[in-house]
């Protein structure tokens, strides 16, 4: 993608001693800046770094950024795509990005990923044995500058839920002093996504949370959000709660926050779902046992590949759910354990479901009943689907279920991406030919400067 690293790492090593190399790294870097039609004043305010240091690329003092360059060689044209393979239709990052369900939504409408962030390593390699990335998965977004994130159209997020705090605002409130998202949610996963935002400017975005996010702390949370996103950002948004039980098995609801940069039509209001009365059971998730599947170790074992003993409860732990639930159903708090058979569809699948499975249990005759196992999570939640290669499962099963509950539901995210896409190939349209840059740093809004 890279042609000018490419070109000198294949041309100038051979051709030239280090010192010729350097001055025609200086060279390039200097034309690249100048066909983009921007002064080292420019670069500066666009990149976040200083002017000081844009002079020690121009002076071949320090290498300039992968990031820098790819967004320069954005803006005066797309390089080329990579040979054999089709070029894509617009670029996205995968922040929060888990083990890559937003990803594969959004690369089934011909989107390519050119930034990876996660910070937990079991996530990460589910996350690299499923992708042939060609670029690195970074880890923890908090310590990335978002100088270093290459530029892109659309930015995807499943951020956590987290509260912010007001007290910075109401004491510059009574100050008299202007405040902006900075101040309200420094601290949070939510600035990062946010800082991202303001600076890369991505045409969309698609921003992923748990329903509760609407009433998290009495409303604030998404009060904030909504603030920062509309107001300080000026970005259009429009957001859906959606149960995934229409797509799969399985009532999960989860919220969806959609926002453009440009005036768009967008709207949920005319999402396409499927039909409630034709919503998958169990049936089509669970191992067959009769031989028609494969088996695989050491999920399924046997010719008829039947589902091991290792996930059957235990006596002593079937004992104490029956218990427990006893005992909170006396109390009326309504705790159980959610016991199914092949006709039912499950309750949401939680990080927590290594402990004891209780929120999704496998009747069985004869026996106690089972947790699902770690390939029926998979098909649970969208990313193993019939007619598509397996989905990798490199880790643990403890890890597979935690990764699996935080997870997303794939076809959800499919619906809303293909919704989503005439609007973000409309918005490139918008800027074809024009090149916007924000004049980084700015304390309360967000100019616009068209070269």
């Amino acid at each position: 993608m890279l042609w000018l690293y490419l070109y000198l790492s294949d041309k100038m090593s051979i051709l030239f001693p280090a010192k010729a190399f350097n001055n025609h790294m200086t060279m390039k870097f200097t034309q690249l800046r100048e066909k983009a039609g921007l002064t080292v004043q420019d670069v500066a305010a666009l990149t976040g770094y200083n002017a000081r240091t844009v002079y020690r690329w121009e002076n071949d003092e320090t290498t300039p950024k992968k990031a820098v360059v790819d967004r320069l060689l954005q803006m005066v044209g797309e390089p080329e795509p990579e040979y054999g393979k089709p070029k894509a239709e617009f670029t996205f990052i995968d922040l929060f990005a888990g083990i890559g369900g937003i990803r594969m939504g959004f690369e089934s409408i011909g989107g390519k990923c050119v930034f990876t962030s996660e910070w937990n390593k079991y996530s990460r390699q589910t996350y690299q044995e499923n992708f042939g990335c060609d670029h690195e998965i970074n880890g923890d977004i908090t310590q990335i500058h978002e100088a270093d994130i290459p530029a892109h159209n659309v930015l995807l997020a499943g951020f956590p839920c987290q509260p912010f705090s007001i007290a910075g605002v109401s004491k510059k409130n009574s100050l008299g002093k202007a405040h902006g998202f900075e101040c309200t949610t420094q601290g949070t996963l939510f600035f990062d996504v946010a800082r991202i935002i303001a600076y890369h400017r991505p045409s969309a975005f698609l921003l992923e949370n748990v329903k509760n996010l609407q009433g998290h702390d009495k409303g604030k949370t998404f009060q904030v959000i909504r603030e920062t996103l509309e107001e300080e950002l000026g970005y259009n948004i429009a957001w859906k709660v959606i149960d995934a039980k229409r797509f799969v098995p399985q009532h999960r609801e989860r919220i969806f926050i959609v926002g453009f940069r440009e005036n768009s039509d967008f709207t949920f209001d005319n999402l396409k779902l499927p039909d409630l009365a034709n919503a998958p059971k169990l049936s089509s998730i669970l191992h067959t046992e009769d031989g028609t599947e494969e088996t695989e170790e050491p999920y399924t074992y046997g010719e008829k590949a039947l589902v091991s003993d290792r996930y059957t409860l235990s006596d002593k732990l079937w004992n104490f759910l029956v218990k427990y639930a006893a005992k909170h159903k006396e109390k009326g708090n309504g705790f159980g354990f959610g016991i199914n058979g092949p006709n039912d569809y499950a309750r949401t699948l939680s990080a927590r479901y290594y402990k004891d499975g209780s929120e999704i249990l496998i009747k069985q005759e004869g026996k106690n009943p089972r947790r699902l196992t770690p390939r029926e999570c998979a098909r649970l939640m969208g990313y193993d689907r019939p007619g598509r290669p397996p989905f990798e499962i490199p880790v643990s099963d403890t890890q597979a279920y935690r990764q699996f509950g935080n997870g997303v539901v794939v076809p959800v995210i499919e619906a809303v991406a293909k919704h989503m896409k005439p609007h973000i190939l409309g918005q490139k349209e918008i800027i074809t030919g024009q090149t916007r840059l924000p004049l980084f740093p700015t304390t309360e809004t967000y100019q616009w400067q068209t070269l």
